[in-house]
């Protein structure tokens, strides 16, 4: 694999509507069999037959209850609610599978490590070092309320939070047992040499824990570490502690500077910036012709629920767009929500002026991603020019309609990407970060590594 393959995750939720708010509704969709086992078997066979690295799951806390100051909206339109714990269904998704990765979304805010950390450890033992964590930081109001805080943690502390979690999880991963502890000696009776199994003792402001962990290593010990700050802070948690970070951004140019000024950060922090992975968001709908993908385009674009958008983003941004006219500007605010919705679209975008009206016309479809539109050549010649002009390594595939969106891409536009070399054709590691950076663990310059 060299450094001209473009990589692929799907973007997904195991929930009825993600991020296309309303295209539940087109005829063929299987967003409500988001329950059924079966169909997430298919999608992994799917996403491995296009060699996607992985299935990357979204997840939420709480409801969506800031448009109109209630949840009703969430609810009636089905706004990542109702949704289910995407953790669970990763090994019936990897018992279908050989190589596919399974990235899952986990908040430090409302979890320990400890038990965080023995999760994924099980997870990436039973699926032979298959698994991804997307480390976040909650934003919902009502994910406080419902995980027993009387508010939401303000931003930054969230942030100092999530730096301790994730050295409770490092010292647990990487430090508590060493390589060859387990020994299975069945003349001696020892399963394992206590000698070198170690406490972490680790004492913080917001966690005491002595470990030692109570898994054995597994295939990777530390999982791939996906992360996606926007904001100041969680750019330097991001350039601190990630190995790969998705990107959600409406401009080849604002992708770039992302892209930059992370690695920069990581540099300057003593890792190898070069080294980062980086997925653009991309909402593609392609068709056998160009005709054929506008027309699937103009009825996407029917079909989605301007309420519904308006609500899942005043979620993102902490801002009640029921409050404002269709023309009112939305200017930049700061929020104590996710941060990097609203920059997507104002700080990143400053050309525009955008009002509550475009905003919902633009966010309808893949959010604050960019839509591709065209015939399999037109698609692959826009991803193409994604990777040269921004310097990212793949794409994070948004859902419009499910599971079709994926199924035309890996028929129709992933052979085209074969045919120019632009995509492997056979897994070639063992585990995902072999598949994706080229190493079964984390690189020594990683803080995690480091005495």
């Amino acid at each position: 694999m060299t450094s001209e393959t473009i990589h692929f995750n799907l973007f997904t939720m195991n929930a009825v509507e993600h991020v296309t708010a309303g295209n539940w509704r087109t005829p063929g969709d299987q967003s409500h069999r988001y329950t059924d086992m079966d169909y997430w078997q298919e999608v992994a066979r799917l996403a491995e037959r296009g060699k996607f690295d992985a299935v990357f799951f979204a997840d939420v806390r709480g409801i969506y209850d800031v448009h109109g100051g209630n949840r009703d909206t969430a609810i009636e339109k089905a706004i990542q609610t109702p949704a289910n714990d995407p953790e669970l269904l990763i090994p019936a998704m990897a018992s279908v599978t050989d190589d596919l990765g399974f990235a899952v979304t986990r908040s430090t805010t409302y979890v320990h490590p400890y038990q965080l950390a023995r999760e994924f450890s099980t997870l990436d033992h039973i699926t032979d070092g298959r698994v991804a964590f997307n480390i976040v930081t909650s934003y919902l109001e009502s994910a406080a309320e419902n995980l027993g805080l009387d508010e939401r943690m303000e931003h930054d502390t969230r942030y100092d939070r999530a730096e301790e979690f994730m050295q409770v999880c490092y010292r647990l991963w990487e430090d508590s047992w060493e390589d060859d502890a387990v020994i299975r000696d069945v003349d001696a009776g020892k399963y394992t040499d206590a000698e070198k199994v170690h406490a972490i003792d680790y004492e913080g402001e917001h966690f005491s824990v002595p470990g030692p962990h109570s898994c054995e290593p597994s295939p990777q010990r530390t999982p791939v570490l996906y992360q996606a700050g926007s904001s100041e802070r969680g750019r330097n948690f991001a350039a601190n502690n990630a190995e790969a970070l998705f990107v959600s951004q409406p401009t080849k140019e604002a992708v770039k500077s992302y892209v930059e000024d992370v690695r920069e950060r990581a540099t300057e922090g003593g890792r190898n910036g070069d080294e980062l992975a980086f997925f653009a968001g991309i909402a593609p709908i392609v068709g056998e012709t160009e005709a054929v993908a506008k027309a699937k385009y103009e009825t996407y674009r029917e079909n989605v629920d301007t309420e519904a958008t308006l609500t899942l983003l005043g979620g993102f941004m902490d801002l009640d767009f029921s409050e404002l006219a269709p023309d009112q500007p939305v200017e930049h605010i700061e929020t104590e929500a996710i941060q990097g919705a609203v920059n997507a679209l104002t700080k990143h975008a400053p050309e525009r002026d955008w009002t509550v009206r475009d905003v919902a016309e633009f966010c309808g479809l893949g959010s604050t991603s960019p839509v591709v539109v065209g015939s399999p050549e037109q698609v692959a010649d826009e991803l193409e020019a994604w990777r040269d002009e921004t310097g990212v390594t793949g794409f994070n595939l948004k859902e419009i309609v499910r599971p079709g969106t994926l199924r035309d891409f890996v028929d129709l536009v992933v052979p085209e990407l074969e045919e120019r070399g632009l995509v492997r054709e056979e897994y070639e590691g063992e585990t995902l970060r072999e598949n994706l950076v080229g190493r079964r663990y984390l690189a020594d310059d990683h803080p995690a590594k480091r005495d």
